[in-house]
């Protein structure tokens, strides 16, 4: 029986799972520290925040209009420093706090979906535009300077962990994920989301409200960045203005990873979380192998246009064995 590589790349899931394996083994031989139990449990913090806003992401992108949200990573910012605010400045108790955090998340995503799905703008401006919106407004709050003396007790969320597995992607990315999985496979609105996205007029012709099913995925996309901005704060125990800088491209490159098309109707929240691992993967190993932060981009870059590449000229076109 002959091995497909047309037909393994199709099956993205099992050509990501596929990838992640053939990294594991190379990252392996590059350090001796890689194959360290914990070290591989500790691993998984770093790519909690990322694969709260890849997740976002993938909704937006799966939504179809040209889809894209730019503003995730100063989302992140604002609503850390809006968390620090609340509990340093104000004295409000932190889960009174963590709850008003999450609705301003929410809040911000919404006005996203306004400008895109109500005002008509494209989402790559409206979204570019609150991008320096936000950030800068996390900045002019805070006169560039982080806030700190967050109470001990706040740590334990970012820092502590349940039985060596961190406590960030044991009680908030792993249920934000399964809630989200059933949203999209088990729901009316998650097959909306994908109705919209291959087709909106042929979805409105069926009932579909458009402009609702794209303001409730960047309005998602809001609520997850903040649950990254407290992820992120409790971990740093500092609400640093900066903290999302650059984190949207990052996103990005996952949700394409993991096989959501930007063009809509397409994508897997299973996919991303595996692009996640394999992102998160490759810097830790890199890391502990000495490779410099520049070449860490760099195979990034290239596992990206490989990834395209494959898209275009693989899943684009039928198997030649086909009938």
């Amino acid at each position: 029986m002959k091995l497909d590589l047309a037909s393994v790349i199709r099956g993205r899931l099992t050509f990501l799972i596929m990838t992640n394996a053939a990294v594991f083994v190379l990252l392996s031989f590059l350090s001796p520290y890689f194959l360290d139990f914990y070290s591989l449990l500790d691993m998984t913090r770093f790519g909690a925040v990322l694969g709260l806003l890849a997740l976002g992401q993938t909704l937006v992108f799966v939504s179809g209009g040209g889809g894209i949200d730019l503003s995730v990573g100063s989302m992140l910012s604002l609503s850390g420093v809006f968390l620090g605010v609340l509990v340093v400045v104000a004295g409000v108790p932190v889960p009174l706090a963590v709850v008003a955090t999450l609705a301003f998340g929410l809040a911000l995503g919404t006005l996203n979906g306004v400008l895109v799905a109500l005002v008509g703008m494209p989402p790559f401006i409206a979204t570019l535009s609150t991008l320096y919106a936000y950030g800068s407004l996390a900045l002019v709050w805070t006169d560039g300077a982080p806030i700190d003396g967050f109470p001990e007790g706040f740590g334990v969320l970012g820092q502590g962990t349940v039985a060596s597995v961190p406590n960030q992607v044991l009680l908030v990315l792993l249920p934000a994920a399964l809630v989200l999985g059933y949203v999209v496979s088990g729901t009316a609105f998650g097959r909306a989301i994908f109705f919209v996205g291959i087709n909106d007029t042929a979805a409105y012709l069926s009932g579909i409200s458009v402009t609702r099913t794209r303001i409730a995925v960047y309005a998602i996309s809001g609520l997850l960045a903040a649950a990254g901005a407290i992820i992120t704060t409790s971990w740093l125990m500092s609400a640093r203005p900066d903290a999302g800088s650059g984190a949207e491209l990052q996103a990005i490159t996952v949700a394409v990873l993991g096989g959501a098309a930007i063009t809509g109707g397409e994508g897997s929240l299973a996919g991303t979380l595996l692009a996640v691992l394999l992102v998160t993967m490759i810097a830790f190993g890199l890391d502990l192998a000495g490779v410099n932060a520049t070449w860490q981009l760099g195979v990034l870059g290239l596992l990206l246009v490989v990834t395209t590449l494959l898209n275009q000229f693989v899943l684009a076109r039928p198997s030649r064995g086909a009938a």
